[in-house]
């Protein structure tokens, strides 16, 4: 069975680039945001088996892309979270894992990089 994911960014672009190299991997993306507030909806009514995570979004209701993983934590504490951000500055990288994040990858990101970071959250 393929494992699920949603996919969260800002920016069309970077949603359509990661569904387009999931779907190739042979995951199904079931779902996408374009906000944190919107990533949170979405896990709760899709709740998917992965969710990949943009942590600098425009900030709505107070939420940015740390807060949602904290968030979606608090309604699933099983959450599988990979952060896949254009920033991987070690206090954000460190808060976003503290929030609950299982991984990192910092964009622009290799291919297979992607993939394989996805499926070591599932080993």
């Amino acid at each position: 069975m393929k494992k699920r994911v949603l996919v969260v960014d800002d920016a069309l672009f970077m949603r359509n680039s990661i569904k387009g190299l999931l779907e190739k991997a042979g995951f199904e993306v079931c779902g996408e945001a374009a906000t944190a507030p919107e990533a949170v909806e979405k896990y709760k009514e899709l709740k998917p088996d992965l969710v990949t995570m943009d942590i600098i979004m425009p900030r709505i209701d107070e939420l940015d892309g740390v807060g949602a993983i904290r968030k979606i934590m608090e309604f699933d504490s099983d959450a599988k979270i990979v952060v896949v951000s254009a920033v991987g500055e070690d206090p954000i990288v460190k808060e976003a894992m503290a929030a609950g994040a299982k991984g990192f990858l910092v964009k622009p990101f290799k291919v297979d990089n992607l993939i394989e970071t996805l499926n070591s959250i599932f080993e």
